[in-house]
């Protein structure tokens, strides 16, 4: 396994038909534990995470990891807002990652039934994963993105519409994620969610991150005129 960490951010932009969707921001990432981003509708939370992991393109500035930048996207595994499903069995989801490593087709079996298991979905192996519930397609997801042991994983409001069972079976997912060493970055509009799952916090605000800093001290002791206003619930524009 590649070592990713620290990740390096300097005066990074990304833009769209010339529009800036995020930047420049500059930061560094250190190994272990759980950054959730935060910040107002349109804020740039989910381009940032692009930005990071490489599906949006940079525009400007740097961004350095402490390998290659092929291995720090072999690392990585990224999950979506709204789950893409493959038109396959629940099993045939949890395998595919693992075959496309060239793990052979029996251990994927194992590590996939393994991994169903994990999340709940043992049950479900056979059923095509498009007619899952949503909190079953996003704990099947999960179970896809951790499957192949990523050194970090980005998650785009994992929790979104999701009902509180849900919500909590999810969150049970990732804290055990986070104990077995992977690295999360994660966006969320619930600031229970974050307060419970986030190590550091990074509120961004029109595009550029307004405040970065451990979880507790961010929300007791909110540094910026921006992050108060946001954490009293005013309107941002």
């Amino acid at each position: 396994m590649a070592t990713l960490f620290p990740l390096t951010v300097t005066d990074a932009e990304t833009r769209r038909r010339g529009k800036v969707l995020v930047g420049p921001v500059s930061m560094t990432l250190q190994p272990g534990g759980t950054t959730v981003v935060i910040g107002p509708n349109g804020s740039g939370k989910t381009s940032l995470l692009r930005l990071l992991n490489g599906a949006a393109r940079i525009s400007a500035g740097q961004i350095r990891w402490a390998c290659s930048q092929a291995e720090a996207r072999a690392e990585q595994a990224f999950v979506f807002q709204k789950p893409v499903m493959l038109r396959r069995s629940v099993l045939a989801n949890l395998v595919y990652p693992l075959r496309m490593r060239g793990v052979s087709r029996r251990d994927a079996d194992e590590r996939a039934r393994d991994w169903a298991e994990r999340v709940g979905l043992t049950d479900m192996l056979a059923r095509p994963a498009p007619v899952l519930s949503g909190g079953e397609q996003q704990k099947l997801a999960l179970a896809r993105a951790l499957i192949t042991d990523p050194a970090l994983v980005f998650l785009d409001e994992p929790c979104s519409a999701l009902d509180g069972r849900a919500t909590r079976e999810i969150e049970a997912i990732l804290t055990q994620a986070r104990a077995a060493g992977t690295r999360l970055i994660l966006t969320t509009h619930d600031m229970g969610q974050a307060r419970r799952l986030g190590d550091d916090i990074l509120f961004l605000h029109r595009g550029q991150i307004r405040e970065q800093g451990p979880a507790d001290r961010f929300f007791d002791h909110p540094q910026t005129p921006q992050a108060q206003a946001f954490l009293r619930g005013d309107i941002l524009e």
